[in-house]
């Protein structure tokens, strides 16, 4: 256990990978394979390792301390939340089973965030609580664009009490994470990991004219997310709910170390609308973007900066076009015709996805907002009033 205590990277290593599989693949190792004193003696290390803990001895009455008070805390919050996450049953209007997921209670009212993905399809959903009660739901709204939907029960069984919601912008690579779920169908399942990535962006699976859009400022997760997993909350520690469980990179369909859920931010912006009016209204510029980043050759040769977003088409009869902005198609030639964008209301956007991002969590449609653009290399501003998403 020297390598532990001397190399703490290793020990969190370790932590992660015993827990993982732990959580997902217990008919793989026999149960005495993992000695329970290694496990919490990298637990221990992880948490010494800790900024806000760093002042904490390793004497055996702290390492006893330390594993006590994670243990505590995972419990606790599992305790917490794990009432109000369902599991979700889905079946069509003939009363066909199409599947199955997770989602968790929002409010009183019996409001329950899960995936649009979940519900996609379904004409009746039976929702049954982690006390074993079961209970009809209706479909509030859904958004493919966000993969998010709200349904609701008529009543909330007693000592369920809302989720409440963090603030996903405040998150940072590292932290811990806590999942709760129904993974193929075991259900009221939990397991943990950390944010492995911030910003990701996923592709909607909408597709329109012109390309697809997609789903801003997605968190990336080695916490086991699994089929049934979708839905339900990824929570920090102090059991607040961070992100939406939502998608797997994998080639086998099961868990690979690499999820994705929807920050929860999205939630708080886009459930309201969804129980309020069946659907969420996005602003819309018009555009077509170059989504790779520039080499440093590409940008010399356009005299453009680093940081930005170049126009390649733009949307017939649109709010980029009704503002005057100028497409080129990078893929014809490669010349600076097309407008650089640089910022919005004086917010820089290095790249499409900040562009993206600042568009869904800071305006709304029917705003005037102001671009900042570089276009035959001077700098010049352009005010666009957005419009609805089509």
């Amino acid at each position: 256990m020297k390598q532990l205590r001397h190399n703490p990277l290793f020990a969190i290593f370790l932590l992660i990978g015993f827990l993982s599989l732990g959580c997902q693949a217990a008919t793989m190792l026999p149960a005495n394979s993992v000695s329970e004193d290694e496990v919490v003696a990298a637990a221990v290390a992880t948490i010494s390792a800790q900024p806000e803990l760093a002042n904490i001895s390793n004497s055996p009455q702290s390492t006893e301390l330390i594993t006590s008070d994670l243990e505590n805390r995972f419990i606790d919050i599992y305790n917490r939340v794990n009432p109000a996450v369902v599991h979700i049953f889905v079946y069509d209007d003939d009363n066909l089973f199409l599947g199955t997921g997770s989602g968790f209670v929002i409010d009183g009212s019996g409001h329950i965030v899960t995936n649009n993905h979940v519900v996609a399809g379904g004409g009746e959903f039976e929702i049954v609580f982690a006390n074993g009660q079961r209970s009809r739901a209706a479909l509030s709204g859904a958004d493919v664009d966000s993969d998010l939907a709200v349904i609701q029960v008529e009543s909330l069984p007693s000592g369920v009490t809302p989720v409440p919601l963090g603030d996903s912008s405040a998150l940072q690579v590292g932290q811990f994470v806590i999942a709760i779920g129904n993974p193929f169908g075991e259900e009221s399942s939990m397991s943990i990991g950390v944010i492995s990535g911030l910003g990701r962006t996923i592709d909607s699976q909408r597709i329109v004219a012109g390309g697809s859009f997609s789903i801003p400022q997605v968190i990336q997760t080695d916490a086991a997310i699994n089929p049934g997993n979708s839905g339900g909350p990824l929570l920090n520690l102090s059991g607040e709910v961070i992100g939406v469980n939502s998608a797997i990179l994998s080639t086998t369909g099961e868990n690979s170390g690499v999820g994705f859920s929807i920050p929860v931010n999205a939630v708080r912006n886009i459930a309201p609308a969804l129980i309020a009016d069946g659907e969420y209204t996005y602003p819309y510029l018009g555009i077509r973007m170059f989504s790779d980043a520039f080499t440093l050759r590409q940008l010399e040769a356009l005299d453009l900066p680093p940081n930005g977003v170049y126009v390649t088409g733009v949307i017939e009869d649109t709010p980029a076009d009704k503002a005057g902005l100028i497409g080129n198609n990078l893929t014809l030639s490669f010349t600076a015709d097309g407008d650089y964008i640089t910022a919005i209301n004086d917010q820089p956007v290095r790249n499409s996805d900040e562009l993206l991002s600042y568009l869904v969590f800071e305006t709304t449609v029917g705003e005037t907002i102001e671009l900042t653009v570089i276009r035959d290399g001077e700098e010049i501003k352009l005010p666009l009033t957005l419009e609805e998403r089509p």
